[in-house]
């Protein structure tokens, strides 16, 4: 969205009739908020950081040995996905850890299994695309099992990379197992360091092992860009959203099957697009209210649900080829409740007829009234087409997301609005609007000082005109009111 532009002349006078209105509050009573938000504190956005790259850590095994259980005590919060069900984490998920002042990224990865087909065999090849873009690899054994066949296969496999190994034999919960992690010295690794994933035992002995196998500097990490933005792909189960990821990729990033609910936790990947980069994070699907679901689609949505609230902008896809559900809408609510930038994309469109065309835009009139300021990208995941309209969208959304409206501009076009459309009298008053200006941006959120409180009819009149008048094409923008009275003499 291009800036609002005013002629020299027009902006001394929104100056002069800001500083006329904000003088006039001075016989009001405010408070110690009041002021501040006057003042201009609190108004700048938030800033992102330059990274650098850092050295990267898989960590591999055979399923349900306790990986997802490490990776979260490694990195200090219950981020992966945990259940005491074997095939909970698909797609390998990065984080960053921090130990002994030094910093890494540790991938936590799906089970490797041997002679399986369908998923499990992507989610094999996704361990083994984790083993050769890290720089060491942690192998997680279940003390109390033992060796079995899958994990010397795997032990064979990480011989070939020739990568550095650290063993982690996990479950030892006291001194009495400590002689079963011994018997793992016959994996020819080295040292099995005895740990308990889940209490935290031993843990410390494992990262100062993993800082030594770990390079100062990363042969395979990449630095992170200064601050490129977030972007949450987020939408029902099976509407393609790992397969727009590995579309914008350009490589099989995360797993995709005709299985619904496939991605459990979310996957971040960095992707440049015309020279731009971002951070795309894939979710699991939105399926019903959380308290509604149970075991890993549980937490499956908490993680969608804070995905959304870490992202700058959320691309809520739809399928072009279905009708719209109420989880569509659901989704679509949760990206405006969370204050995030919104971008709609109508997915599986080459699967479309004219007679479903028809029906959409209808459906898009009625059911999607409340976001008719979101951009709209039709495009197919599949095949690639259109993708390349979703960067205009993101750039709008975005810019609309940081817009900030000067003091005197907005308090200009508050007057001439209330002139041409005044508040109606409710109980013989009628209230009158004192002062407005912008709190915050990401999202824009407006502050109107008033006499009295404002209809939600007219604010939502107030909002629709900031829009036709600013744009904000893609964002949403809060109006909220401050009912103050005059000072007693």
């Amino acid at each position: 969205m291009a800036p609002v532009e005013v002629d020299d002349e027009t902006a001394a006078s929104d100056e002069a009739r800001e500083r006329a209105l904000r003088a006039g509050l001075a016989e009001y009573d405010l408070d110690e908020d009041d002021l501040l938000l006057l003042d201009g504190a609190g108004e700048q956005g938030e800033a992102g950081a330059a990274g650098r790259a850092l050295p990267v850590l898989a960590v591999v095994g055979r399923p349900n040995v306790g990986k997802s259980t490490l990776v979260n005590r490694i990195i200090g919060r219950r981020e992966a996905v945990v259940l005491d069900t074997p095939g909970v984490t698909r797609d390998r998920v990065r984080y960053t850890a921090e130990w002994a002042g030094r910093d890494f990224v540790v991938v936590d990865t799906g089970g490797w299994e041997v002679d399986v087909a369908g998923i499990d065999a992507r989610v094999a090849e996704q361990a083994e695309v984790a083993i050769a873009q890290a720089d060491a690899v942690v192998l997680v054994v279940d003390a109390t099992v033992g060796t079995t066949d899958t994990d010397e296969q795997v032990v064979r496999l990480l011989r070939r990379s020739g990568k550095p190994v650290v063993l982690a034999a996990n479950k030892v919960d006291g001194p009495s197992a400590e002689s079963e992690a011994a018997a793992l010295w016959s994996l020819g690794l080295g040292q099995p360091w005895g740990i308990s994933a889940l209490h935290g035992r031993g843990t410390g002995d494992l990262l100062d092992a993993i800082l030594e196998a770990l390079p100062e500097e990363s042969a395979h990490g990449a630095a992170m860009p200064d601050g490129p933005r977030r972007v949450a792909l987020v939408g029902r189960p099976n509407v393609g959203k790992s397969s727009l990821l590995n579309q914008l990729a350009g490589s099989e990033r995360v797993v995709v099957d005709e299985v619904a609910g496939t991605t459990r936790d979310p996957v971040d990947e960095l992707v440049e697009l015309r020279g731009t980069p971002y951070v795309f994070v894939d979710t699991a699907g939105i399926r019903r209210r959380v308290h509604q679901t149970t075991g890993a689609d549980f937490y499956a949505s908490l993680r969608t649900q804070a995905a959304i609230e870490k992202a700058e902008v959320a691309v809520v896809l739809v399928d072009a080829s279905d009708e719209l559900t109420e989880q569509d809408t659901r989704v679509i609510q949760q990206v405006v409740d969370a204050g995030r930038a919104l971008v709609i994309a109508y997915n599986k469109w080459d699967l479309m007829d004219d007679e479903r065309r028809h029906y959409l835009e209808r459906e898009i009139e009625q059911d999607l009234v409340q976001v008719q300021w979101a951009p709209r990208v039709n495009l197919s995941a599949r095949t690639g087409r259109h993708t390349d309209k979703l960067v205009p969208a993101l750039e709008t959304a975005l810019t609309s997301w940081d817009t900030r409206i000067p003091t005197g501009r907005l308090n200009a076009f508050l007057g001439e609005l209330v002139a041409a459309h005044p508040h109606p009298l409710r109980g013989g008053k009628q209230p009158r609007i004192l002062f407005a200006t912008q709190a915050s941006t990401r999202p824009p959120r407006f502050v109107v000082f008033a006499t009295g409180f404002l209809d939600p009819g007219y604010r939502r009149y107030i909002e629709r005109r900031l829009r036709e008048t600013f744009g904000f094409e893609g964002s949403p923008i809060v109006v909220s009111v401050r009912v103050r009275e005059k000072r007693k003499r």
